[in-house]
């Protein structure tokens, strides 16, 4: 993956994904809960993804990270 030219490798992604109203308004504060809770990651890139049908719209925040101490 490049950013602005350099080169910012991960080896893992969490996805974060909701498609009810109350659960979309808290996806930003699941995303710092589970950041907060592995301090041992280091974010390269986000992508944020709406899409919807007639009956549902669904929100998703794709995290790609590094982890120094991925599983195994």
């Amino acid at each position: 993956m490049k950013i602005d030219g350099e080169k910012r490798p991960f080896n893992a992604v969490k996805v974060f994904s909701a498609t009810m109203a109350p659960e979309r308004d808290n996806l930003g504060e699941k995303v710092t809960a589970w950041l907060r809770a592995h301090p041992n990651v280091q974010v390269t890139d986000t992508i944020v993804t709406q899409s919807s049908d007639a009956a549902f719209h669904c929100l998703a925040i794709t995290v790609f990270y590094w982890d120094e101490h991925p599983a195994k």
